[in-house]
């Protein structure tokens, strides 16, 4: 992540298929409080579009999606 800030959450789901990582955040998101910084890790190309969908519609905010190597990190902010 470009910013300083580290995220407060990791959510490990690579190796998961479509629409396992989604599916994860969606559960993890619901238990955070607003402020909240996740990072999902995921292997699945398909969640570096469905998740921002998911986030406007949640009404969530996507801070940022690195490509690395084997897998990509979504890093979003809970409202």
């Amino acid at each position: 992540m470009t910013e300083s800030t580290e995220p407060d959450v990791t959510i490990d789901s690579r190796d998961a298929t479509c629409p396992g990582p989604l599916m994860d955040l969606i559960g993890r998101v619901k238990t955070l409080e607003p402020g909240t910084v996740v990072a999902l890790r995921t292997t699945e190309r398909n969640s570096t579009t469905d998740v921002p969908e998911w986030l406007d519609e949640a009404g969530h905010d996507l801070l940022e999606i690195d490509e690395l190597d084997d897998h990509w990190t979504i890093y979003i902010e809970v409202n």
